[in-house]
């Protein structure tokens, strides 16, 4: 069985898997209860849940007979590089139009 690596901003770009990924900020959750704050099926929740899991955005144990899911680092460490590069980006323009702002000319001189 092959691993197919999954875009981590078409996995967040789902308005519902970000919802998912909000509630279990707040603390791990079963899958039944992910699926109650849902008006979706069960089984629609529960590929919501793989897709989330295949990117590395979450863990799932089994604990007795539910399923419970915990945030990971991994997918938002992806997110974070990605976002990251381009924080630099802007910093070094800023800080190079700041410099242009201040060799500049006043117009007092």
């Amino acid at each position: 069985m092959s691993t197919q690596q999954l875009d981590v901003f078409q996995v967040v770009a789902d308005p519902s898997r970000r919802t998912i990924l909000q509630m279990l900020s707040e603390d791990s959750m079963s899958i039944n209860t992910i699926a109650e704050n849902f008006e979706m099926s069960r089984p629609a929740v529960s590929k919501h849940i793989k897709i989330l899991n295949q990117a590395g955005f979450i863990s799932i144990e089994d604990i007795g007979r539910e399923r419970y899911c915990t945030l990971k680092q991994d997918g938002f460490r992806q997110l974070q590089d990605w976002m990251q590069y381009f924080d630099q980006f802007w910093h070094t323009k800023l800080n190079k139009l700041a410099r242009l702002l201040d060799e500049r000319p006043s117009k007092d001189e």
